[in-house]
């Protein structure tokens, strides 16, 4: 049952739409619900596992990453899903049935005895890299809604009690029957609560519940990435007649850093070297997430290659194995150069020749190709025509110097 494929669970094929999903899990739920099935505890778990598959499948993050990684993926970031009890499920869920399937038609599980699962709650946490590649916790502050002291949550004056409502008679719901179907809504004199207040608490002006600060310190495992969010069962707003808790969910952003981008557990650092050290090769000194190290760049080194640093990328999450560290090169030229400098780059020029170039030499034969089967006639090189051009001028300033025969 665990280890059951949440598509498989909700009949749907891996393609299905929102709508097909919500639809695989109406069945699903309906088919397995513990009103249908009384005292049956292999039905209840698949009633339970059919919301986890609802859950994930219906949340389009979730849904990304167990397609990818399957329900360790979800474990790994934070955001393994599950029920402990049924009436979890209700509280989450009756939204997508109304409380007409899960009340009035199943006997009531769902109707207005039930108590409200509290509100989720959501915040945030910024770290930056070296904090992600190492782990850390950090101190979050947020604000929730608790029953209120004064009134112990009933939002009466201290010393008066809330009425019944005479309008539903303290159901909460007022039921509407069409056909065979029949829907409640809340009642519209006490909106829902089942209850008048005559006396409100001036302490939380009749609601039973106050907002207060809330201090909580969140383990955040290595190698977590920006929009992974963490959960904290049961720290979200309290429920406002005594159901379960929601939860708080911590979304976690990574802040640019200044020489590493990231592509997944990998990082990538790009490096400048001058164009003699990619000819000769040389010895660097770059970033890394432990400090300034080197690395060897090797003779020959072309403009975007890579150099790989085994380990010395980020952790996986809950794992022993780390990403690796690329090192990319690329050549800067400059674009000022001194007279001297310029000299000796025209003498390099003129003996360097065409001696390892490859690709050069694979160019020029393309070209030499592409111009006699377009254009029907022979490329020459700019520098070959150059030089022609130097060696005809030069012919023709020595002919303009040498003398001429007189006639005697």
């Amino acid at each position: 049952m665990a280890e059951a494929d949440y598509y498989e669970i909700l009949g749907i094929e891996r393609t299905a739409t929102a709508e097909e999903i919500a639809v695989g899990y109406r069945k699903a739920a309906l088919k397995y619900h513990p009103d249908r099935n009384p005292g049956d505890e292999e039905a209840i778990a698949k009633f339970k596992l059919a919301a986890e598959a609802y859950d994930v499948l219906k949340d389009p993050d979730k849904r990304a990453i167990y397609d990818r990684y399957g329900k360790e993926g979800l474990s790994h970031s934070g955001q393994a899903a599950g029920f402990q009890d049924v009436g979890d499920i209700f509280g989450a869920f009756s939204d997508i049935f109304g409380d007409s399937i899960f009340g009035s038609i199943f006997g009531g599980r769902g109707g207005s005895g039930r108590a409200h699962r509290g509100a989720d709650i959501r915040c945030s946490v910024t770290l930056d890299l070296h904090e992600v590649a190492k782990g850390v916790t950090r101190e979050i502050r947020y604000r929730r809604h608790e029953p209120c002291e004064s009134c112990h949550g009933t939002g009466a004056k201290a010393g008066t009690k809330p009425e019944v409502c005479r309008y539903c008679g303290g159901r909460g719901r007022i039921q509407k029957s069409n056909g065979i179907f029949s829907m409640q809504t809340p009642c519209p004199k006490c909106g829902g609560r089942g209850k008048i207040i005559q006396t409100p608490c001036p302490a939380c002006h009749g609601g039973g519940m106050v907002e207060k600060d809330v201090v909580r310190e969140v383990r955040i495992p290595a190698g977590i990435d920006s929009g992974v969010r963490l959960r904290l069962q049961g720290e979200g707003h309290r429920s406002p007649d005594g159901g379960p808790a929601g939860d708080c969910y911590v979304f976690i952003q990574v802040k640019q850093h200044p020489f590493f981008q990231r592509d997944g557990q990998d990082l990538i650092c790009q490096i400048p070297i001058k164009y003699t050290q990619a000819v000769l090769g040389a010895e660097i000194d770059v970033p890394t997430l432990d400090g300034v190290d080197k690395v060897k760049i090797p003779a020959g080194t072309q403009n975007g290659d890579v150099i790989r640093m085994k380990g010395r990328g980020m952790p996986l999450p809950r794992r022993n194995l780390m990403g690796d560290l690329l090192i990319q090169v690329f050549i800067e030229v400059p674009k000022n150069v001194s007279p001297s400098t310029e000299a000796e780059l025209r003498k390099l020029a003129g003996i360097e020749g065409e001696t390892g170039l490859s690709l050069r030499k694979t160019y020029f034969d393309g070209l030499q190709k592409f111009m006699k089967d377009y254009f029907g006639k022979e490329y020459a090189p700019a520098a070959k025509k150059n030089a022609d051009h130097a060696e005809a001028k030069d012919r023709q300033d020595k002919k303009k110097r040498k003398p001429s025969k007189q006639r005697h």
